[in-house]
């Protein structure tokens, strides 16, 4: 395995800058896959994440070849990176064409793009894993003991930026949707002369009873101007 310089202190305070000044999840995660890229000695890098009660969905990938191994294992529920997402530990497949404990189908489609072995780390901000960043070598071992120091830094680092990135943009969501609400309300208010009580129970009994976010019901009204016919005010 060729010697790498890897990232110093200084590197990984430009890469903390840059995950804070990036626009939402998917610009974050794009960020932390090509910084992984130049961190360690590594030919691919990807990212998947992970909600609570959802399926595991591919976020970022530096190559195409990425997703397909992702894509395997994401549709077989098997594999390393379902270990790493289920166990919340990392997973290190030091030579891939001599580990039998993973798929043979995966094994042989890591084989055909070259790639030799593969470094799993759970994105872990709190108990609970938001994802996992991968790191792909074309070497068998290709992965050192800096290697994996430098991945677990950089894992903590896109932990605590997908979480935040999650956080702000769940935040500008419910506050998107206070001002929609508050726009249905005032058209009912000024048509029907309600007050913000009862505008505001309107709009939440049609929620109910057409089971239909309230975000969307306001977001209807708001489009057509009209109170939906199946509730009357």
């Amino acid at each position: 395995m060729t010697t790498q310089q890897h990232p110093t202190a200084e590197t990984f305070a430009r890469l903390a800058v840059e995950l804070h000044d990036s626009e939402g999840v998917g610009e974050t995660v794009e960020t932390v896959v090509q910084f992984a890229l130049q961190a360690l000695s590594c030919r691919y890098a990807g990212l998947v994440l992970i909600e609570r009660g959802r399926k595991p969905v591919i976020a970022a990938a530096t190559a195409p070849v990425v997703t397909e191994l992702y894509q395997l294992q994401l549709d077989a529920g098997q594999g390393p990176l379902m270990t790493a997402l289920e166990s919340h530990q990392p997973v290190f497949v030091t030579d891939i064409a001599h580990d039998d404990q993973w798929p043979a189908d995966w094994q042989a489609l890591a084989a055909s793009i070259g790639v030799c072995s593969v470094l799993h780390l759970p994105l872990m901000p709190t108990d609970h894993p938001v994802g996992v960043l991968s790191f792909f070598s074309e070497q068998p071992e290709g992965f050192d003991a800096d290697d994996l120091a430098v991945g677990h830094i950089l894992a903590r680092h896109a932990s605590i930026a997908v979480a935040n990135a999650r956080s702000e943009e769940s935040l500008a969501q419910a506050v998107d949707a206070r001002k929609l609400v508050g726009q249905a309300m005032g058209i009912l208010m000024e048509r029907f002369d309600l007050d913000g009580d009862r505008a505001f129970d309107v709009l939440r009994r049609y929620s109910q009873d057409s089971n239909t976010k309230l975000r969307d019901v306001a977001q209807q009204l708001i489009d057509t101007r009209k109170l939906p016919t199946a509730v009357k005010q």
